[in-house]
């Protein structure tokens, strides 16, 4: 139970904090961030709405309003999927990438500063190992 709860308000903490440090330096919410980061590490900085939900353990309701409101400040854009008339691509702008660039540093700074540097390379595989079980286990894609 201790390590449960510890896990539960821990990474909740995390999040928030993270989230913070990202809208106060450059006004985008951490689940936006995670967004842009998928769409960055894509071939053609494209990736299936579908498939983007997916990777982000979201629903694709949640994910559609979420890409609306990227849509706006025109960081992605929606294409029609080439494979499938009836799929959807996500594609990140070039705007995008240029918040993305100029955010990741403080990202990375964060996880670092609240996270990592608080655990030794041991415990850094540990967590990972377990976590890595953790998704396998639950993933339903």
């Amino acid at each position: 139970m201790r390590a449960w709860r510890a896990y539960v308000i821990a990474s909740e903490l995390l999040r928030q904090q993270l989230n913070r440090e990202l809208q106060e330096k450059h006004g985008l919410a951490l689940p936006d961030y995670e967004v842009l980061v998928r769409l960055s590490e894509r071939e053609g900085w494209q990736m299936r709405m579908s498939q983007l939900a997916g990777q982000l353990a979201s629903s694709k309701s949640r994910l559609s309003h979420q890409i609306s409101r990227l849509e706006k400040a025109g960081f992605v854009r929606r294409l029609n999927c080439a494979e499938d008339a009836r799929g959807v691509v996500a594609e990140l702008t070039p705007k995008g990438m240029d918040m993305l660039r100029t955010a990741a540093p403080v990202h990375v700074q964060g996880v670092r500063e609240h996270l990592v540097d608080l655990m030794s390379p041991a415990e850094q595989e540990v967590v990972a190992g377990l976590f890595e079980r953790v998704i396998e286990h639950l993933d339903l894609t």
